[in-house]
Order: C-alpha cells, then structure tokens, then sequence
C-alpha cells in the first residue's frame, strides 16, 4: 500500500468491483482528481433488488465520519436494478436526509430537499440500468447527474452533499448492508 503522509492511498492495483451484475471502475476522475472505489453494494428493500451504489474517494474511509471529511471531490454512483418512480425516489431521499440528522439543520436544507425532490421527479422513471451521480467538487457543491445530464445548478452548501451521504452512511441508514459495503467493510447482519 502507498501512503500519502498520514493517509492511507490508493493501492496501485485494485480490481474493479461486480455487484449485481453492475460493473464499478476500480478509478474514475471527479473534475480533474483521480477517485478510488471505496466501496460497492446493493440496496435492498424487503426481498427486492432496488439499486446497486458505489462510493468513490480520494483515499480509503471506513466510517462515516472518514467518507465526509475526506478532501477533494467525491462521487456516489447508482445504477438502477428495478424500474423506479423517480418522484418516489427524491421523497425517499429526503426522508432520509431528515431521519439521519439535526431538525435544525435539516430546516436550513429545506430548499434545496425541494429543488432535489423536484429534479427527480421532472424524469418521471428510472429504468433498470439507468444512473445518476452524485458529485461533491469543491468550489462548485453539489453536483447531480441523471441519465447522463446534469441536472441543474449544483447545490453550493457543502452541508447538502453531507446530508446526502447520510441517507447511506448516517445512523439510520436506508441499508445496513450497502453502508458496511460502500465503507468497505465486511456485511454483517444488522436490523433492517
């Protein structure tokens, strides 16, 4: 492994992740930066297979608190594995947005959880296969990408990417087991 000062790099070969058929680059570049894959699951709802996600960084993170204190640019990819309502997609997003974090800061948020809401449901549907990203570039914010476009003008508060990771990362996650596999961890079994 290379470190790069304190920090534990990327090592220089690294296989690219298969989840759910869903092919994840071991590298990708996020405006300019070189991003490592941190981490790869499924998301599951009941005994449905609704996305696959995978998480890249400037450097490995384990925790949460490692993922939204990483420097530089960050990408969470999803790739749809069920045809989805989009509108129900940015209502789940928000909901949990506010479960995994302070009423307070949560309220701030509240336009931009609409704007969100609204981008999403503008398309209708996902279909199997089809993507979105979700980028944090620093000096930009955050920057959402769905079926290839852009969406917009990115949400400049970086306070809304972290409320975003939440929704995956925070204590009240949409899935245990995709938080343990985008941090790189071992699946256990957690309550669901």
């Amino acid at each position: 492994m290379v470190y790069a000062g304190a920090c534990a790099a990327w090592p220089l070969a690294a296989p690219a992740a298969e989840v759910a058929g869903v092919k994840f680059d071991e590298r990708i570049t996020v405006a300019g930066v070189n991003l490592g894959l941190n981490g790869a699951g499924i998301r599951h709802k009941a005994v449905f297979k609704v996305y696959a996600a995978g998480l890249y960084l400037s450097r490995k993170a384990d925790t949460p608190e490692g993922v939204l204190s990483a420097p530089g640019p960050k990408r969470l990819s999803i790739t749809m594995l069920r045809d989805i309502d989009s509108g129900e997609l940015g209502k789940l997003f928000a909901r949990g947005m506010e479960d995994n974090m302070d009423r307070s800061i949560f309220s701030r948020l509240i336009p931009g959880v609409m704007r969100m809401s609204d981008l999403f449901s503008r398309h209708k549907q996902l279909r199997t296969g089809e993507t979105f990203q979700v980028d944090w570039v620093p000096g930009a914010g955050t920057v959402i990408t769905v079926k290839g476009q852009v969406e917009g003008e990115p949400f400049k508060e970086p306070e809304f990417f972290n409320a975003l990771m939440l929704i995956w990362l925070g204590p009240r996650p949409a899935d245990w087991q995709l938080k343990e596999a985008l941090l790189g961890q071992a699946p256990t079994l957690r309550p669901r």
